[in-house]
């Protein structure tokens, strides 16, 4: 069938009428100035017809940068965009309720280590990283460099929830910082990591000052810093940045799931004051999250008086904690688990 839609695509929606789902579409680009042709002839027999259009074709693709590069030839102004993440933290729990916290972190959201308990987390990560960063991603986005970019992966993967040092990578993997840079990108592009600005009023300063890079996925970053199980990872170094990476990870996912026009930034000052997650709602509410991996009671923390002075109205900081229960911890300052921290986000308009 893929053969058939390269060669002849015309003849391939004439057997195949849509609508029609289509699977790894970016293999076949040949019939992306078909389905182009389709979708323009129906939109005008729609006008002609005072008739709306509804989608036509769902098409999927695993490999984005190849999406992107057949979209942007055919389909531009024609398709919208819908990420299919891997699963969050409030999907998880709510289908395993018992699943631990940790487990989550070590494991990632990937489907298939929840239905098959038995699949080995480290081999699936390793075929994955394999089949897909290593060959699909390099050879998609033309990396000469395979043995470098996997430096930097490792590398970028130490650092998932720390403020982005291109020079200090580029020292590190001896490329250089501009080569660090363009594959960053193709991490974003792929929707595999993400790169957090910091907020600022003015625009430029937003634009320039440094961000934190997270993976979206924490069982892609525990895979790629070598970890091979779950309890050394909880009292290593590394354990505050990879949840507070899985924070961020849920926030976006939450975003996503349920379309949330909303902004998010990492706030932090000169002086080295910082809240992890400043999020500006459609509505104009502020919601200031801080990730909290304490184990035992999280004291409470205050409001930054330089954040209090550009947003006054702001009420609270959110503790998102590893365990435990909502709870009022100060007069300005609430614990809530991560493991609600879905019901919490759904409370704001």
């Amino acid at each position: 069938m893929r053969t058939l839609a390269n060669r002849d695509p015309g003849l391939f929606l004439d057997q195949f009428k849509p609508p029609l789902l289509l699977d790894e579409v970016q293999y076949v680009p040949n019939l992306f100035p078909e389905i182009k042709a389709h979708v323009d002839r129906l939109k005008r027999e729609g006008l002609e017809k005072n008739r709306e259009l509804s989608p036509i074709f769902r098409m999927t693709g695993s490999n984005q940068i190849l999406m992107d590069r057949n979209i942007k030839e055919s389909l531009v102004g024609r398709a919208s965009y819908f990420y299919l993440n891997t699963l969050s933290v409030h999907e998880i729990r709510s289908n395993l309720p018992e699943i631990e916290l940790s487990d989550i972190l070590f494991r990632g959201g990937w489907p298939e280590l929840y239905l098959d308990p038995g699949m080995a987390p480290v081999s699936y990560l390793n075929d994955y990283i394999r089949s897909y960063l290593e060959k699909e991603i390099v050879l998609s986005a033309g990396i000469q460099k395979q043995e470098a970019f996997n430096t930097v992966l490792g590398l970028l993967a130490a650092r998932t929830g720390m403020l982005l040092d291109y020079a200090n990578i580029a020292r590190d993997s001896g490329i250089q910082g501009v080569t660090v840079k363009e594959w960053i990108g193709v991490l974003e592009r792929t929707d595999l990591a993400y790169c957090l600005a910091p907020y600022s009023s003015n625009l430029n300063k937003r634009l320039t000052r440094t961000p934190k890079f997270y993976f979206l996925d924490t069982g892609l970053a525990v895979r790629l810093q070598g970890w091979r199980e779950r309890m050394p990872l909880l009292t290593s170094p590394q354990a505050g940045a990879l949840f507070e990476t899985l924070v961020f990870s849920e926030i976006v996912k939450f975003l996503r799931n349920y379309g949330k026009d909303w902004q998010v930034y990492l706030w932090r000052t000169k002086e080295g004051e910082e809240i992890d997650f400043l999020i500006l709602t459609a509505s104009e509410e502020v919601i200031a999250l801080d990730a909290k991996m304490s184990l035992q009671s999280t004291p409470p923390v205050s409001i930054p008086p330089q954040f209090k002075k550009l947003f006054p109205k702001t009420q609270e900081i959110v503790l998102v904690t590893f365990g435990g229960s909502r709870i009022q911890l100060s007069r300005e300052c609430r614990a809530v688990p991560l493991a609600e921290l879905h019901d919490f986000l759904l409370s704001f308009h």
